[in-house]
């Protein structure tokens, strides 16, 4: 999609700022000097049965990039496909999972747009609020930075088990407490720390893909070490199944050879960094001398959260992980 954006007319706009150059998670628009206005949308089809969960799911997802640029949804807009032949009550229980997510993150469900489609699909368009400078972006890191995951990886090599109807009850319902749960938390614990440097939820483009996006918008290149990556139970084991999404392998292809692995990492652990996540964490680079109070703030509000790795000065490759 970026190699896509990038053929349109460069937007020139002294208010505007964060746009398409960065592969940032959201729009942000400045208002005044004390109100910027964040956009977003998202949407895609159900990585479980349950229509209620599926609701949560994607509603979880399209609110993250809100949290992600450090704001506060407060409007929200349904977006829906859904085919003919499902049965109304089927639609009904996706959009009354993804009321509630909305309405727990504080923010007005307002309407939205369906059309008829062969596939279900539902996601939301998002409106949020933050101050012009407390705008967190991908562009900040700065070498010497910690870098903290909020959420375990592998929840693409599991919602590929889930389609495989051979996942386990206890990894399903694992999975489905990370996709359900709320970046809003792990915001919230950010807004107490004075030095977030840089942010970006962690999605379709997997870890990996994402690191690669806030290292080149940096100009810095990131250690991610792998014995430190939170994964979901039984990842693993499903990854070493073959249950690997195709998201992952063109994950991999893209990143190429920006990023190196140290010899002892092995081709699970690469799948698992490779995966495209759905409703997943984020990855956080906060200065050293304030890691103690985001580790804390994190805590105190019941927030997963792993030290995965460091910033350094930019070399070689982007990304080295060892």
């Amino acid at each position: 999609m970026t190699q896509v954006l990038c053929h349109l007319p460069k937007i020139e706009d002294k208010d505007l700022l964060v746009g398409l150059d960065t592969s940032d998670d959201a729009a942000v628009y400045r208002i005044n000097e004390d109100l910027a206005l964040i956009q977003t949308l998202d949407f895609f089809t159900p990585v479980v049965d349950d229509p209620y969960t599926f609701g949560q799911i994607a509603a979880a997802n399209s609110l993250s990039d809100i949290y992600a640029m450090g704001g506060e949804p407060r409007l929200a807009m349904n977006i829906v496909c859904f085919p003919n032949c499902l049965e109304p009550a089927v639609l009904s229980e996706i959009l009354r999972g993804g009321y509630d997510k909305v309405a727990e993150a504080g923010a007005l469900l307002v309407g939205g747009h369906s059309v008829s489609d062969d596939e279900p699909k539902y996601g939301l368009s998002v409106t949020g609020f933050v101050q012009p400078d407390r705008v967190f972006t991908n562009q900040g890191a700065k070498p010497g930075d910690i870098l903290i995951l909020t959420k375990p990886l592998g929840l693409g090599i599991i919602n590929t088990a889930i389609k495989g109807e051979i996942i386990d009850d206890y990894s399903y319902k694992e999975a489905v407490k990370v996709m359900t749960t709320l970046n809003k938390y792990a915001k919230e614990a950010m807004d107490k720390v004075k030095s977030i440097n840089s942010v970006t939820d962690v999605t379709g483009f997997g870890l990996l893909g994402h690191a690669l996006e806030m290292a080149e918008a940096s100009q810095v290149s990131l250690i991610i070490d792998s014995s430190a990556i939170p994964v979901l139970p039984n990842a693993p084991k499903y990854a070493s199944m073959g249950l690997v999404p195709a998201g992952a392998y063109s994950n991999r292809s893209y990143i190429g050879d920006k990023v190196a692995f140290k010899d002892g990492v092995s081709e699970v652990m690469k799948d698992i960094l490779y995966d495209p996540q759905t409703s997943g964490g984020l990855l956080i680079a906060v200065d050293r001398d304030y890691q103690e109070d985001l580790l804390k703030a994190l805590e105190d509000s019941s927030t997963d959260y792993a030290i995965i790795g460091e910033v350094i000065e930019k070399s070689a490759t982007y990304i080295q992980v060892e």
